[in-house]
């Protein structure tokens, strides 16, 4: 049976620690929050009536109900008012000193019988735990930000804490609405140990100027359907915040350089540069505590919409799998006359029925009219020889993934394209510099990576190499204003922008599954509901297949030399004894059975 919880305390009244506040008032139990002065209190205070007057104006919690949560809740100065709760959160900065000298005040404080957590979402909670008398009492219970909306609690267990402490926070977590996952002392737990060097790896993606800030928060918005590009993302975490984590992951966590906080993000620290709550971070924001991003000096200037190219009106599609398929369409409905080469008529055959069963469905969901649907099709030449592409005014090619065969097409389309064409690639993961070198124009050649499906993902990937013209960066751009899509541009480097992120985060998803911390159901609600991510690593590896996630990573380990980008050893296996996800029926899962 578990313990009854009536009242609990809280320590910290910052934004973290009034919505921990905010969440058990909210679910009926009375809460004793509690800062060091008055001045302090006034401002915790300030942050639960602003949240919940919030709520009250977006129809989401009842005047009488506001009042009645607030009515819960007895606010103090000094820990001694916290002496009869049956429960103790601090969130209080993280700094291990201050936490120990903390628990072992409250230690000193609480009844016998109290459970005392820590909020910490990176620190150990065992060396917090050990400052106490009472350690098998000490659990860490890690709430996301904002804590009244975010529906994952991380309750974490030390070697000593009890199995009754445990059970009895799980049980506190369901009756808050919240999805607890109960995971081991280990630096960064689930969420933070999968995010943060996602977010540092696009810190250093911006120090070495390989993308605008824009251009990475755009891709991985549109690309992944993230809810909040990384860079925009530390900003609202707030960089001192995130560095502290960093610098404690490291520490904590084997020394992976992955986690080495990147020089330009203590440099902003020490300047003062720390996100909304200063103001400015990687952004510029309308005033300290703004969502409100302004313009700056980074800025870009052009403010107008990409105008057509009116050179470009006859395009070659090369290939004839989904991608190519894919392209053929998204070309055709933004009006421009396309040829499509295939290897032969029965494969043209098939492109032309899946091209015009896409395009039936937009017919049947709304989004294109018949006329529309039509006159798209009969902008298709189908063609069998790449003769055909000897008027065309841009080529995008997407055939195998393989160097030596997209070499020899980019050969082949040198000698057969007029001067000024741009030859594009929509390869994922190779050089393209290697496909412009293969021709005797690589000023005109360049990486249009569009993400499946093309007819509906609304990214593009365009890739510059130390030769790729201004001209032909313009063109690639104006083009995929064009088709309606965003174009965001980087050098020529293994993954790109989107790829180079994600997947090594899929990477670190799967060691943390093979060293066995957590499980791959507990990890995805990790990531969906701590993080905002519309798929858990395992349901996206299953989506995306193992085999492709494997080669992706084998190419950006050998591009970039990183130990930690060396592909982990279970996804190897996996695909090595055809397990490659939901296309065999099985891969992380079994989809055979659902």
């Amino acid at each position: 049976m578990a313990r009854e919880f009536t009242s609990v305390g809280v320590v910290g009244l910052g934004t973290m620690g009034a919505g921990i506040v905010e969440v058990f008032a909210r679910n009926g139990i009375d809460v004793v929050a509690v800062e060091i002065s008055d001045a302090a209190l006034d401002r915790g205070r300030a942050n639960l009536t602003g949240s919940t007057d919030r709520a009250v104006a977006r129809g989401k919690l009842a005047e009488a109900d506001r009042d009645a949560l607030l009515a819960r809740v007895d606010f103090a100065v000094g820990l001694d008012a916290l002496h009869a709760v049956d429960l103790v959160i601090e969130a209080v900065p993280e700094h291990l000193d201050l936490k120990q000298r903390l628990f072992a005040e409250l230690d000193r404080v609480c009844k016998p019988e109290a459970i005392l957590a820590t909020n910490t979402s990176s620190l150990s909670v065992t060396e917090i735990s050990v400052a106490t008398a009472r350690p098998n009492q000490v659990v860490g219970i890690h709430f996301f930000n904002p804590a009244p909306v975010m529906k994952l609690v991380e309750v974490v267990r030390t070697v000593v804490t009890a199995a009754d402490v445990v059970a009895d926070v799980e049980a506190l977590c369901g009756r808050l609405g919240k999805v607890d996952v109960t995971i081991s002392d280990r630096a960064g737990f689930i969420a933070n140990a999968l995010l943060f060097g996602y977010l540092n790896h696009a810190v250093d993606m911006f120090e070495s100027r390989y993308a605008t800030r824009e251009d990475i928060d755009a891709a991985m918005k549109l690309g992944c359907g993230l809810p909040m590009g990384p860079l925009a993302l530390m900003d609202l975490i707030g960089l001192d915040t995130a560095y502290e984590i960093l610098d404690t992951m490291y520490r904590r966590g084997g020394r992976d350089r992955r986690h080495a906080p990147v020089p330009l993000l203590k440099q902003m620290v020490t300047a003062g540069l720390l996100g909304r709550k200063s103001g400015r971070g990687f952004y510029t924001y309308e005033r300290p505590g703004s969502p409100k991003v302004v313009p700056d000096e980074q800025t870009p200037t052009t403010t107008e919409p990409a105008q057509r190219d009116a050179a470009v009106t006859k395009i070659g599609i090369v290939g004839s799998g989904t991608m190519a398929t894919g392209i053929i369409e998204v070309f055709a409905n933004a009006g421009y006359e396309v040829v499509s080469v295939t290897r032969g008529a029965e494969q043209s055959a098939r492109v032309f029925e899946a091209v015009q069963t896409s395009l039936n469905k937009g017919v049947v969901r709304g989004r294109l009219s018949e006329a529309d649907r039509d006159a798209a099709l009969g902008r298709i030449n189908w063609s069998a020889t790449l003769d055909h592409l000897a008027d065309v005014d841009l080529v995008v090619e997407a055939v195998v993934e393989e160097l030596s065969v997209k070499k020899a097409l980019f050969a082949s389309l040198d000698e057969l394209c007029k001067p000024g064409v741009v030859l594009a690639t929509t390869t994922s993961s190779l050089p393209v510099i290697e496909l412009a070198m293969a021709t005797q124009r690589p000023a005109d050649v360049v990486g249009l990576h569009f993400f499946n499906p093309a007819p509906t993902m609304p990214l593009v990937e365009i890739v510059r190499t130390i030769r790729t013209s201004a001209e032909t960066i313009a063109t690639a751009q104006a083009v995929s204003a064009t088709l309606g899509k965003t174009g965001v541009v980087c050098g020529d480097r293994s993954g790109f922008i989107v790829n180079a992120l994600l997947f090594p985060y899929l990477n670190d998803a799967v060691r943390m599954l093979e060293a066995s911390y957590s499980t791959t159901d507990d990890i995805d609600h990790a990531m969906k509901l701590g993080c905002g991510y519309p798929m858990g690593p395992f349901e996206l590896l299953d989506v995306v297949g193992l085999d492709v996630a494997l080669a992706i990573q084998r190419e950006l380990y050998l591009e970039l030399r990183e130990p930690g980008f060396a592909p982990a050893p279970l996804l190897e296996h996996l695909v090595t004894a055809g397990y490659l996800g939901r296309k065999t029926g099985r891969g992380f899962r079994d989809h055979t059975r659902r």
